[in-house]
């Protein structure tokens, strides 16, 4: 295997950076944002909970993890082979470590209950540690070991990884409960095959093809600029979401929440339709008379005239139209 073609590659020019991959991972981090935005809309009550867990959303956001984790192989190989440069892969390995341990402790203050304790970071870190065993191995084998380790979950569950010191394996049998849980398998896979498609892409002479690629108008400039810095993004961009939806939230709160329980308490006794229009106008109503706050928190109660005022009103408008 030694003298096949496969092998007979160069390395990346040292300090070229392949602005392709970083426009890549610019995408990549759009639909990052993209869904976490969708996240905090619903964490604020203004999407049904349980949208972004579920469907398309739970797709989208897999797609986005592989993708992350297939450009991180892909990268590891430019900038390693065929000779590993030990002070940028430490400097590099380092930073994502140190940025895995910031989210964690963030969210652990944060979201204990659901705290960030093996997310994309961590999973890109340990991959990347992984994945010099892998560097100068031929390209299918890799392959190989990348289809066996996704299908691994699937067949090789047990008892004796749901301890929580084995929760990053991916092997356990309880449901983990993380807001970003992306355990070695299967989420390996998709890095060793970025790490063998670098490798073909070397030998293919791709790579050149892809070297050649100019960043042309604004939008592939900033796709660039944001792939270059895809580490600092990643860290500052959530913050600053969640802080404007929750500033928004302070003059127009979501009310999603609050309607699923009215609706809920409601058809014990009601028909649904009567319900969640009764509900939908409750909601509506509070919020444009600066109630929804104060009542939601329990500092109103039904009796309160302006509460009682806004039930009578809501009746009145869910009964059907004849």
């Amino acid at each position: 295997m030694e003298n096949s073609a496969i092998d007979k590659v160069t390395a990346p020019p040292a300090k070229r950076r392949i602005a392709a991959v970083d426009v890549l991972r610019g995408v990549a981090l759009i639909a990052m944002a993209i869904y976490h935005f969708s996240w905090d809309l619903e964490y604020f009550g203004y999407i049904e909970p349980g949208t972004v867990a579920s469907g398309g959303w739970k797709l989208f956001a897999r797609l986005i993890a592989g993708s992350f984790l297939f450009l991180a192989g892909f990268s590891l190989v430019l900038g390693n082979f065929p000779e590993i440069r030990s002070r940028g892969y430490l400097i590099r390995l380092a930073k994502i470590v140190a940025a895995a341990a910031v989210i964690t402790i963030a969210t652990w203050f944060a979201f204990p209950d659901a705290f960030i304790f093996f997310g994309i970071l961590h999973a890109i870190a340990a991959a990347s540690v992984v994945g010099l065993v892998f560097l100068r191995l031929p390209p299918l084998l890799t392959l190989v070991a990348a289809a066996a380790i996704f299908a691994a979950p699937f067949y090789l569950r047990s008892p004796v990884f749901d301890t929580p010191a084995l929760w990053w394996v991916g092997l356990s049998e309880m449901p983990m409960r993380s807001n970003d849980y992306v355990p070695l398998l299967p989420w390996l896979a998709p890095f060793l095959a970025g790490l063998a498609a670098a490798r073909i892409a070397l030998a293919t002479g791709f790579t050149n093809r892809l070297a050649s690629f100019e960043l042309n108008g604004k939008v592939g400039r900033w796709l660039g600029f944001g792939g270059r810095h895809s580490l600092a993004v990643y860290l500052i961009h959530q913050p600053l979401l969640i802080a404007l939806v929750y500033l928004f939230s302070l003059g127009f709160p979501g009310t999603k929440p609050f309607e699923r329980s009215c609706v809920a308490a409601c058809i014990a006794s009601q028909p649904q339709a009567l319900c969640t229009a009764f509900c939908s106008c409750t909601a509506d109503k509070l919020v444009s008379e600066r109630l929804f706050s104060a009542f939601n928190a329990g500092e109103l109660t039904n009796a309160d005239p302006r509460i009682v005022t806004i039930t009578e009103q809501c009746t009145m408008e869910a009964q059907p139209k004849e």
